[in-house]
């Protein structure tokens, strides 16, 4: 009975997939199918634009009505048991199966219905393709190799569609080559591992934020605690489970340069105490890898180690690989 119970909500949950995939129209679905294209996103005015691996953003001469795109929120809403009105006008989901991050937003916070929907990795592009399409040399690679394999703390550094989360991914396909134990944590299902012994927690409104979710994952028997991005107060949570005893961890920050990471997760820490413990944040983060660029201009711009605090207070970095 039970088994037959499962089937059922199985099929439901199937069904209701393909409605929804049907629901966004054959011109967004054909999209999504693309390899080349991470990101789909309707602006207010009903523009469609994409932003391709190959080229980057640009305008998809595609037009979607205003009628059609709030049914898509309120369906992909439905879908995920939230509610889409203007009391309500933002939803954050995963669509079902295929594992596309949804935003979508509705009036009054926006004019017309708007949405963006990002496309989980397909692959995990390697250290060794980064050097062989240019965005890294080979010694950079060779020195991000060591240092996940020395169980360095590693910020992953850059603006928005950089390419954080691919880099970050390369990184774990490092990890994986070992034999520790990965508590992965993240908001939305980006991250990709490999490891044989992972466990992987995602944060869920209202029920395990991310600050949760460190200090749930120190009680797991954690060897390294990578994390999707660091955005919050749980910067300082995190600070300290990398620096005491679990060691090799990965995230990602919104940042241009490697000192400007650092002074971005003093930014964030701040939301949680009124000191920076500066110090700290020297003594654990070890290395800073800085991307720039879209599409094909993406680049490592900057890769540093944190060598401490000098004198002055200020933060002590030393460029790795080809940037000395």
């Amino acid at each position: 009975m039970a088994l037959e119970t499962h089937h059922i909500l199985d099929e439901a949950n199937r069904r209701g997939a393909r409605m929804l995939r049907t629901a966004l129209g054959p011109v967004i679905t054909t999209y999504l199918k693309d390899p080349d294209i991470i990101e789909v996103m309707l602006n207010p005015d009903g523009r469609l634009w994409v932003d391709r691996l190959s080229s980057g953003l640009s305008y998809a001469n595609e037009l979607i009505l205003t009628c059609e795109s709030e049914r898509i929120i309120r369906l992909v809403a439905h879908h995920v048991g939230l509610e889409a009105h203007e009391y309500s006008p933002r939803i954050s989901a995963e669509l079902p199966e295929t594992g596309e991050r949804f935003e979508g937003l509705l009036p009054p916070v926006v004019a017309a219905p708007t949405f963006s929907i990002r496309k989980p990795a397909i692959a995990i592009f390697t250290l060794d393709d980064y050097v062989a399409s240019g965005i890294m040399q080979a010694e950079e690679a060779r020195t991000l190799s060591i240092a996940v394999a020395n169980r360095c703390n590693i910020l992953v550094a850059g603006g928005t569609s950089t390419g954080k989360t691919t880099l970050t991914n390369a990184l774990l396909a490092e990890v994986a080559k070992s034999s520790d134990r990965v508590v992965l944590i993240e908001d939305t299902r980006e991250l990709q591992c490999l490891s044989p012994n992972l466990v992987a927690l995602r944060t869920k409104d209202n029920v395990a934020s991310l600050s949760q979710l460190v200090r749930a994952a120190l009680r797991l028997r954690p060897d390294r605690i990578p994390i999707g991005e660091v955005r919050g107060p749980e910067a300082l949570d995190l600070l300290k489970a990398w620096g005491t005893g679990h060691p090799g961890g990965i995230g990602t920050i919104h940042a241009g340069s490697g000192l400007g990471a650092l002074r971005r997760l003093e930014q964030l820490i701040q939301e949680a105490v009124v000191t920076v413990p500066r110090a700290l944040i020297a003594e654990t983060i070890n290395v800073v890898a800085v991307l720039s660029g879209r599409g094909t201009a993406r680049k490592l711009c900057e890769l540093v180690s944190v060598q401490g605090v000098g004198k002055n207070g200020e933060y002590k970095l030393k460029h790795l690989g080809e940037h000395q």
